[in-house]
């Protein structure tokens, strides 16, 4: 199949059945903008084969990108499973690497004690200050490379080498919504209060989930987080508006370009 850029090396990418309605094409194991480029544009590829119809493509009922990997649902009855992964693999030969225009936004963050849990820790873990995390964390631009584990919770790369840590050895019962989370070179927002074993180091007041809005969810692949500090009254306030479905989401947002 074709091959994805991996540590300055090129390694196969992979055809894997997910049982008997879906097929895996698999582009490597790391968190990287090049491979996900890759992704991307086979992404593109997919859509626009199941936009032109025709078979197998008309069976195809769902298609799912993730920072290394496209998962193609189909539905078995509607046509030969064989044949789409065949055709699965000239796409992912010939798709040409893309990378999604996306939107760039700067999110208010409030980094008290009361939000930041394991913001402490992490410092002294890290042999940094306290001022020292948030301000590298506040100069990272942060991609969205894909949203899951619940609607609205995006996985997002970019977290500095200085700030990369494991997950937590035991994960807590419970992680208040809006929660700003880092694992490894991975950040993240729980958009509900949840279980999880990320180090809390933040909160938005900003809403990543909300039914009120089309679509639902504010962050998509590809777009680029940045956050800026508001302390305890300004949170409170903006969380207040959110709730009341009253904020401008817009003076956060410029809009969408290319990198």
């Amino acid at each position: 199949m074709a091959a994805a850029a991996h540590g300055g090396l090129m390694t196969a990418a992979r055809l894997l059945a997910l049982g008997d309605a879906a097929w895996t094409v698999e582009f490597g194991d790391a968190i990287d903008p090049a491979l996900h480029a890759r992704v991307d544009g086979l992404e593109r590829a997919v859509r626009a084969a199941c936009a032109a119809g025709g078979e197998p493509w008309s069976a195809v009922v769902d298609v799912v990108p993730t920072f290394r990997s496209l998962t193609v649902h189909y539905e078995p009855l509607r046509c030969d499973g064989e044949a789409l992964g065949t055709a699965l693999r000239t796409l992912a030969a010939q798709a040409v690497p893309a990378v999604t225009a996306g939107r760039r936004w700067t999110l208010p963050a409030c980094f008290a004690p009361a939000m930041a849990p394991d913001l402490p820790p992490l410092a002294e873990r890290l042999g940094l200050t306290i001022d020292a995390v948030v301000q590298t964390l506040q100069q990272a631009e942060l991609r969205v490379y894909q949203i899951g584990f619940m609607p609205g919770f995006p996985y997002m790369g970019g977290v500095p080498p200085a700030l990369q840590v494991p997950r937590l050895a035991t994960p807590r019962k419970t992680v208040p919504a809006g929660s700003i989370a880092l694992a490894a070179a991975m950040c993240a927002v729980y958009p509900w209060s949840s279980p999880g074993g990320w180090h809390l180091v933040g909160r938005t007041p900003v809403p990543l989930f909300d039914l009120r809005r089309h679509p639902p969810a504010l962050l998509a692949s590809g777009d680029v987080v940045r956050w800026y500090a508001v302390d305890e009254a300004g949170f409170a306030t903006l969380q207040a508006r959110a709730e009341a479905g009253e904020l401008d989401l817009a003076q956060w947002c410029r809009g969408r370009e290319m990198r």
